[in-house]
């Protein structure tokens, strides 16, 4: 994993989290290349293995046994994961550009995005028909049917499948195995199912030989699917579907498997494609256009060996892909690759039974099935039972990474970085980050980033009140314009949950230091979240400071402007009010956790789209509602500051805890014993619940002193409002929210230390 000490020279930028790339994050986790940072760029946070999708349908596998952890697999790699969808490759610039993001600068880029079913070829397929890849949207899909299925009370479901290659047909087999099953479970008439399979080449499995299409031609007939080959399809339209010869099929769904082809932005990279609109790479895997671009897996042809799309040549890609990407990094040549002339396929049917083949040779049985569950799971674990790493850090020397000029001043800088002013990031890497951001601008605001001066100077209208608070806090994740957006929501809380107005901020930065370019585009990535974020609450970024240290950190010091009347404070409980939760509770754990590889990928960005939700709305709507009281749930947890809020109130309160949110995942993590650094010192607070000894096993229990970074709003208000408000609340996109206790009259002499009571 890259150290703090370690200045980045080179960046490789992994574009898609195919079976290539994820070869590549092991291979780099096992033997790291000082000063060379890997960034994985996907959409989908877990990348489905291909060889086990089909059983994941007929019902043998979980979820999480058929996907890979990208975001934990590049943790363990020490690369950055960023959640994003790529648009576009600017090569002139060397930038992948990312919807909604800031563009991503690279040395060198991998492409490894698969291929998806081209259903704009045939008319209506694009509106009528579900491409199986990518595999995010066919999942929602199957779902969504299965759901059907099992309240499916009346008539046929008729299901029709394009393409008869090996995927068309394991996918047909393995959804009618699953789809009866449900069926007979559910005292329903399995026969009302019917299967239509459909190909415009005249014969099944056209890269199988003639034995291994005999099974199958055997197997679709007892199973009663309908085989319809030789006749394009031609149409769909909505339950309707028609082929070339004039065959017109009525039809509940229509699945595309067939015509796969590259994303239509591939063509404005100016990139060689080949007729298949699939990159065109050399033994190398290097591009034919491009020498510091790569490709594997499905989206790639490799002119000299053209293979089958088939998962078992991205998989064996990834070594030699990772090897050349190294030896490129080093100022070596890349080595050719030559992948095998023929391989095993085990094709499964649906039913714990495979079919094995390769070259003129093909058996089956369930044994082979059996066969193939080992090798596929003996697969996944390569990715889900990692290895321990060494924790022993090595420092760059110039073979670590293309040797230049600017990379020799950057090592030789490590051990000599200056103190005090002189740790500052220079001011022409700071301005031309800054150049690329557009803050807002406010009438209210004298002097700021559009006229700079030593400081900033706002006015006050008349009639408000300044509200002033401060934040600051190290990334606790790798990608900088997310961190950025967390930051500068986090910062803005405080306003928030007293009612106020944001008006100004001024942001102090810590970025480690490193070669000009990689530190200005870390600037700019931070700022540009953080600005997106402030732009939103129509708070304007003023100034600043940023320095160089050992790790990237970010902070804001804000501006708010409050009407005097309308204050929302912590010491405005009263006895009787309801206690209103906006967000669910665990970023602490739940972080803890992803350092340690114990978090699924899922629920770490499950707590970052909550990081990144403001609290605006939901204070406004609070405060509409006639909330009394309010704060932001933070550093000291829910239990921490509730009781910031009964003791100035002189209240106590009850604390429901299984009505409390949380967080997917955080019950798992703190029942392992997994939990923040601050931890601790908020459990010193247990002093303030009656009875806790009671309480300390509930699984709810750790989590109420679980420390939050941009958590959300704690509020009181009168009970017979708390219903209307959080219906509001949950309208306006805060669907978590929830009513968590009530606040009591104080049982106890003032200044007692145990106003809190718990329920379950």
């Amino acid at each position: 994993m890259q150290s703090p000490d370690q200045p980045v020279l080179r960046d490789i930028v992994l574009v898609g989290g195919g079976h290539s790339h994820v070869g590549v994050l092991k291979r780099f986790a096992m033997n790291p290349v000082p000063g060379v940072r890997l960034t994985l760029i996907c959409r989908d946070t877990h990348t489905p293995y291909s060889g086990m999708l089909p059983g994941y349908v007929a019902g043998h596998y979980s979820y999480d046994d058929v996907h890979i952890d990208l975001s934990r697999l590049a943790e363990y790699a020490g690369a950055r994961f960023y959640r994003a969808q790529v648009d576009g490759i600017d090569r002139d610039n060397q930038r992948v550009i990312c919807r909604g993001r800031p563009d991503v600068p690279y040395d060198l880029a991998s492409i490894n995005i698969g291929s998806s079913p081209r259903v704009a070829d045939v008319e209506g397929a694009a509106d009528h028909a579900v491409p199986v890849k990518p595999i995010t949207g066919f999942n929602r899909f199957w779902l969504a049917l299965l759901s059907r299925v099992e309240n499916h009370d009346n008539g046929p479901l008729t299901i029709a499948v394009v393409g008869a290659g090996a995927g068309g047909v394991e996918l047909t087999l393995a959804m009618q195995y699953r789809l009866r099953k449900e069926l007979r479970q559910r005292g329903k008439d399995p026969d009302l199912l019917h299967f239509h399979l459909f190909d415009s080449r005249d014969i099944l499995l056209p890269t199988h030989n003639d034995r291994v299409r005999g099974m199958f031609q055997r197997k679709l007939k007892e199973r009663s699917v309908h085989l319809h080959l030789g006749s394009p399809v031609d149409q769909v339209e909505s339950r309707l579907l028609t082929t070339a010869a004039g065959e017109r099929l009525e039809v509940d769904e229509v699945l595309w498997v067939t015509r796969a082809g590259g994303p239509q932005w591939l063509k404005d990279t100016g990139l060689a494609l080949d007729d298949g609109q699939f990159l065109r790479v050399r033994d190398t895997l290097q591009t034919e256009t491009d020498d510091n671009i790569f490709a594997a897996g499905d989206i790639a042809n490799v002119v000299n060996h053209p293979r089958e799309k088939a998962g078992v040549f991205a998989v064996r890609q990834g070594p030699p892909l990772a090897d050349n990407l190294k030896r490129m990094v080093r100022g070596k040549a890349p080595k050719p690759f030559y992948p095998q002339k023929d391989w095993l396929s085990l094709i499964s049917t649906g039913d714990k039974y495979a079919v094995a083949s390769r070259g003129d040779r093909g058996f089956a049985g369930r044994w082979v099935w059996r066969w193939k569950d080992w090798i596929d799971r003996r697969f996944m674990r390569k990715f889900s039972d990692l290895p321990a790493m060494d924790d022993n850090i090595v420092l760059p020397d110039t073979s670590a990474a293309q040797s230049s000029e600017e990379a020799s001043q950057a090592i030789s800088a490590v051990a000599m970085r200056c103190g005090g002013c002189g740790a500052k990031v220079g001011s022409t890497v700071l301005s031309r980050a800054l150049a690329r951001l557009q803050p807002i601008e406010r009438g209210d605001i004298l002097v700021g980033l559009h006229a700079p001066d030593d400081a900033a100077v706002m006015t006050v209208p008349p009639g408000k009140a300044v509200v002033h608070t401060v934040d600051f806090f190290r990334a606790f994740i790798d990608d900088p314009y997310v961190f950025g957006r967390v930051a500068a929501n986090h910062s803005l809380g405080d306003l928030f949950a007293m009612g106020a107005e944001a008006q100004s901020a001024t942001a102090v930065a810590t970025v480690p230091y490193g070669i000009e370019s990689k530190v200005e585009d870390t600037v700019y990535q931070m700022m540009a979240g953080a600005v997106e974020v402030l732009n939103e609450a129509g708070c304007a970024l003023v100034g600043g400071h940023t320095g160089e240290g050992r790790e990237l950190a970010l902070g804001f010091a804000v501006n708010g402007l409050i009407d005097p009347e309308r204050i929302m404070s912590k010491g405005g409980l009263r006895d009787g009010d309801a206690l209103i939760l906006t967000k669910p509770i665990g970023t602490g754990t739940l972080f803890a956790a992803h350092a340690r590889l114990a978090a699924k990928g899922r629920w770490v960005d499950a707590a970052l789209d909550s990081m990144m939700q403001s609290n605006r709305k939901a204070a406004e709507c609070l405060l509409d509602c006639g909330a009394r009281a309010c704060t932001d749930v933070t550093g000291f947890g829910l239990l921490g500051h509730l009781v910031e809020m009964t003791r100035p109130s002189g209240v106590d309160a009850e604390l429901n805890l299984s009505a409390i949110p949380v967080l997917p995942g955080v019950e798992v993590t703190a029942a392992e014993g997994i939990l923040s650094s601050l931890q601790p010192a908020n459990v010193r607070l247990r002093r303030a619940i009656r009875d806790q000894e009671q309480w300390v096993k509930h699984p709810r229990y750790p989590l109420i002193f679980d420390p939050q970074t941009a958590g959300g709003l704690l509020a009181s208000l009168p009970a017979d409002q708390a219903d209307a408000c959080v219906a509001k609340l949950r309208k306006l996109g805060y669907p978590h929210t929830m009513i968590i206790g009530r606040v009591t009259a104080a049982q106890a002499p003032e200044g007692a230390i145990e106003p809190i009571t718990l329920k379950n």
